[in-house]
C-alpha cells in the first residue's frame, strides 16, 4: 500500500504515547489475560483462499495475540474516554477481582485450580486453555449477565483497537492475513489539496492560539464580536444562529443565509474536505462519529452510529437517499395531524433536496455484497431495487461511511453549507453548544411561549480557548441531531414532556453468508463498490396494510466493524472467520420500529424492541438468510451470540426450514438466557417530534418550541416517528420547510 495524503487527524498513526486511563497494574494484568483469550497466539491456521502464497502471512497472524503491547493498554483508554461510566466501574471491579485468587475462584470455579502451590491461580496465571473455556461458559451463563456484558465490551474494544490501528505507513499487521487493503488513491483528479469549498467561512478552533487571536478571526467574517473579561465571555451579534451542520442544520443555514441574514454555525466536530479523508477505519470512526463510533445504549443492548463532524450525518450517510414514502405522510398529515406533509410544499421541498445534493437513481456498476443480494433475490423470484444516491451513478467508492474521498458524495459540507457560506455565513468548528439563552417573553409577538430565546452559550474544545462564546441572534436553531438537542433543550431549562421521549432507532440486526472466491460469478470484495445500490422490501403481512415488515440492504464493515459484531465461540474460530473477511458478504435487516426510545442526557440513551418489533425483525432475518442461500453461499449464519450458522451444501429443504425457524432476534447481553445479539442503529429521529399541540410534540408544526419564542428545531429529532429507510432526504426536506417558516418569522422580528 502507498500512504495516502490526508489529514493529520486521520492518519491514526500509533506511536509511544501516555496513557491516561488510570489502570493499575494488577487490572492491566487481568485485562491483557482476556485480550489474549479473545485474540490468542495459535498454531498456523489454515487459508482455504490462498494457502500456498499467504503461507507466511498466514503464520504471522496466527501467531499474533491481542495481549501484546500496545492493545490492552489502547482499550483501557478507550473504555475510559468513551465508555458509560457504570461500564467502566463493572469492569474494573471484575479485573480487579480476577487479579486475587478467592476472586477467581469465586468467577472460575475449579478451573483455576493448578498441581502446584499456591494452587489457586488468579486468571492472568491461568493456561490460555483454560481461561478459554472459562469465558465460553461466562458466556452462555444465564445469571452472570454483568460478567458477559463485561467481556463483550472488552472483546468489541480488543478486536476493534488490533484490526483498527495503522502504523506510520498507515498498515495494519493483521490486514494482508485478512486480504483487507485501503486503495492508495481514491482522490478525483480535478481535486486540489487547497481546494477547501467552506475555508471562506470556516473558524477552526482547534488552529486558534488564543483568545485574542480567535476574536480577530470572528471580526474578520464580518461579526461583531466583543470581549467581556468579567464573564470571561466572547460576545458576538448575528440574526441566526444554528447548533449543528448535518442534515438539519446544513439546509437551515443556506436557507437563511440566502435569504440575506448573517449566519453563525456551530459545529462540535471538525471538518474534512474531500483530500483529507483517509479511508482508514479507525482515525475516520474516531473523528468522524459521535463518541468515535462507540456509542451504546445504557444497557449495551444496541450500538449506535451518529454523524460528528462538519456535514453531520450527511458526510458519512452511506449515498442512500429515499424519499419519506407515502404511507407515512400520510399518516403523518392524518394521525398527528400534521398537513406539513401531505402538502404541495413538502414535495417541492423533497424535489429541490434531490435536485440540489445530485440525486440519481442508477448505479452502472455494483459491488460484491450487493450483487449478491441482487443475485439472491432473482434467484427467488423477490423483487429488488436501485437505491437513489446523492452522487453519480458511476460511484464505485466503498469507504464513503469513512468520508468520501473522491468528493463526489454530495453531503452538506458539498452543497448546502457552501451556499450558505458563498452568502456570507461563518461556521465555527469545535465548537459546543452548552445552553440555550432564555429570558421571561414580555414583548414577543408569541406572548403564549413564557420563554424567549436571545441565543445560545457555548465552548470551543480547544484547551487554548479559554473564553465561552455567546453568541446572541433573532433566532436559534437546534440541529444537533435526535442525540444531542434533546439533551441541550433540557440543559436550558425546558420541559415539555416530549423533549427527549419518543427516540427512534431503526434497529439492525445482521446476517452473513460466505462465498469462496471460487464463486467466480460475484466478484470483488466486501469493502468494494458502493455500499448501498439495491435493496429488498419485505412485503407486509396482509394486503391491506401499507408497512413494509422490514427492507434488506447490506452495509460498510471495514475489518474493526466487522470484527466487532461476529460472535466470539473461540479464539480459532474468530481468527479463522476473520481470514474469510474478504468474502463474507452482510445483509442488514432494518425495520421501521414502533417503540421508542429516550435520550435523557448526552450519551445515554435507553432503548428496547416491542413484540410487533421482533416479529418484523424475525421475518426480515429469515428471509436474508434466503437472500444468501439463494445467491450460492457455502456457510450463512446471524450475529447470535452463540454462533449461529448452518452450512448450505447439499443439505435438503427441511434442514434449511429448520434452522431458519430458529432464527430470532434476541435481548441483550444484560438479559437472562443464554443467547443474546447486539443491535446497530445509524438512524436516529423523533426525539422532540412535530406535535399538532404541546401535548404530541415537543415543538409545533414551525419547528418552534412550545415554550420559547424565537428557538426551532431543524433536525431529525423533529421527525413525528421512524420513517422506516434512510431518513436523510425527509430530514432536509424538513428542514428546508422549517427554514423557510424561520425566514417568514425573521420578517417580523
Amino acid at each position: 500500500m502507498v500512504k495516502r495524503e490526508c489529514h493529520p487527524l486521520l492518519k491514526g498513526e500509533r506511536g509511544e504515547r501516555k496513557y491516561r486511563h488510570g489502570f493499575f497494574g494488577y487490572e492491566m494484568e487481568s485485562l491483557a489475560s482476556i485480550c489474549e483469550v479473545v485474540i490468542p497466539p495459535l498454531p498456523p491456521l489454515k487459508d482455504e483462499e490462498d494457502e500456498l502464497n499467504n503461507k507466511d502471512v498466514t503464520k504471522s497472524f496466527s501467531n499474533i495475540s491481542a495481549s501484546q503491547h500496545p492493545y490492552p493498554h489502547e482499550v483501557a483508554e478507550i473504555l475510559v474516554k468513551r465508555g458509560l461510566i457504570e461500564a467502566v466501574i463493572l469492569i474494573r471491579v471484575i479485573l480487579w477481582v480476577l487479579a486475587t485468587r478467592l476472586g477467581t475462584l469465586l468467577l472460575c470455579g475449579s478451573l483455576c485450580v493448578g498441581g502446584k502451590w499456591p494452587f489457586i491461580n488468579n486468571f492472568s496465571n491461568m493456561p490460555l486453555e483454560k481461561r478459554e473455556k472459562v469465558v465460553q461458559k461466562w458466556l452462555k451463563h444465564r445469571f452472570l449477565t454483568p460478567i458477559r456484558l463485561a467481556f463483550a465490551y472488552i472483546k468489541v474494544l480488543c478486536v476493534y483497537c488490533f484490526f483498527s490501528s495503522v502504523d506510520e505507513k498507515g498498515e495494519n499487521p493483521a490486514w494482508k492475513a485478512i486480504g483487507y487493503e485501503v486503495a492508495a488513491d481514491e482522490k478525483q483528479n480535478n481535486v486540489s489539496n487547497n481546494n477547501r469549498p467552506l475555508q471562506k467561512g470556516i473558524i477552526e478552533t482547534m488552529q486558534e492560539q488564543s483568545d485574542s487571536t480567535l476574536q480577530q478571526s470572528l471580526a474578520k467574517k464580518g461579526l461583531n464580536v466583543t470581549m467581556d473579561t468579567k464573564t470571561n465571555t466572547l460576545k458576538l451579534k448575528c440574526d441566526a444562529v444554528v447548533v449543528g451542520s448535518g442534515c438539519g442544520g446544513g439546509v437551515a443555514a443556506s436557507v437563511l443565509s440566502s435569504a440575506g441574514h448573517k449566519v453563525v454555525v456551530l459545529e462540535k466536530g471538525n471538518y474534512f474536505a474531500s483530500q483529507d479523508y483517509s479511508s482508514l477505519e479507525g482515525p475516520s470512526m474516531d473523528q468522524l462519529y459521535e463518541t468515535g463510533g462507540i456509542l451504546a445504549s445504557v444497557d449495551s443492548r444496541i450500538l449506535v452510529l451518529a454523524g460528528s463532524t462538519v456535514g453531520g450525518g450527511s458526510a458519512v450517510n452511506w449515498s442512500a437517499c429515499i424519499k419519506t414514502p407515502q404511507n407515512v405522510m400520510k399518516e403523518w398529515s392524518e394521525e398527528h395531524k400534521l398537513p406539513l406533509f401531505s402538502s404541495l410544499e413538502y414535495q417541492s421541498a423533497m424535489e429541490t433536496v434531490c435536485e440540489r445534493i445530485g440525486v440519481t437513481e442508477f448505479c452502472k456498476q455494483e459491488g460484491f455484497q450487493n450483487q449478491v443480494l441482487r443475485k439472491g433475490c432473482q434467484n427467488l423470484g423477490l423483487k429488488v431495487d436501485y437505491v437513489p444516491r446523492n452522487s453519480s451513478g458511476n460511484h464505485y467508492c466503498g469507504s464513503c461511511g469513512y468520508g468520501c474521498p473522491k468528493g463526489e458524495k454530495k453531503g452538506t459540507q458539498e452543497t448546502w453549507l457552501v451556499d450558505a457560506v458563498e452568502s456570507g455565513a461563518v461556521i465555527i468548528t469545535g465548537c459546543k453548544a452548552e445552553k440555550f439563552l432564555l429570558e421571561t417573553n414580555t414583548n414577543g409577538r408569541r406572548s403564549e411561549r413564557k420563554n424567549k430565546c436571545f441565543g445560545v452559550l457555548a465552548k470551543a474544545l480547544s484547551s487554548r480557548i479559554t473564553m465561552k462564546l455567546q453568541i446572541e441572534a433573532k433566532v436559534t436553531v437546534s440541529a444537533g441531531g435526535a442525540l444531542l438537542t434533546p439533551p441541550l433543550m433540557i440543559s436550558s431549562g425546558l420541559r415539555n414532556k416530549n423533549i427527549g421521549r419518543n427516540l427512534h432507532l431503526h434497529p439492525v440486526l445482521m446476517t452473513w453468508g460466505y462465498f469462496p472466491d471460487s464463486n467466480s460469478e460475484l466478484e470483488g470484495k466486501v469493502f468494494e463498490g458502493g455500499i448501498i445500490t439495491s435493496v429488498h422490501k419485505v412485503p407486509p403481512r396482509d394486503s391491506e396494510s401499507s408497512d413494509t415488515r422490514a427492507i434488506i440492504e447490506t452495509p460498510l464493515l471495514g475489518p474493526a466493524s466487522f470484527a466487532s459484531l461476529c460472535p466470539w465461540e473461540s479464539g480459532r474460530d474468530f481468527k479463522e472467520r476473520m481470514l474469510k473477511y474478504p468474502r463474507t458478504s452482510h445483509l442488514i435487516t432494518i425495520i421501521r420500529d414502533t417503540a421508542c426510545g429516550v435520550v435523557t442526557s448526552e450519551g445515554r440513551i435507553s432503548y428496547k424492541l416491542s413484540e410487533m418489533d421482533k416479529e418484523n425483525m424475525r421475518i426480515g432475518l429469515q428471509q436474508a438468510l434466503r437472500i444468501l442461500i439463494a445467491a450460492g453461499a457455502v456457510e450463512v449464519g446471524t450475529h447470535r451470540s452463540d454462533g449461529q450458522r448452518i452450512k448450505c451444501g447439499d443439505i435438503g429443504h427441511g434442514k434449511i426450514e429448520e434452522f431458519l425457524d430458529n432464527v430470532w432476534p434476541m435481548e441483550g447481553a444484560l438479559s437472562p438466557g443464554e443467547k443474546w445479539n447486539i443491535y446497530c442503529s445509524a438512524h436516529q429521529m423523533g426525539s422532540c417530534r412535530m406535535g399538532a399541540t404541546e401535548k404530541e410534540g415537543g415543538v409545533d408544526e414551525n419547528g418552534e418550541s412550545w415554550e420559547a419564542e424565537g428557538l426551532f428545531v431543524c433536525d431529525a429529532s423533529l421527525l413525528p416517528s421512524a420513517v422506516g429507510v434512510n431518513p436523510m432526504i425527509t430530514i432536509q426536506s424538513t428542514a428546508y420547510c422549517v427554514s423557510n417558516r424561520i425566514v417568514d418569522y425573521l420578517k417580523n422580528v
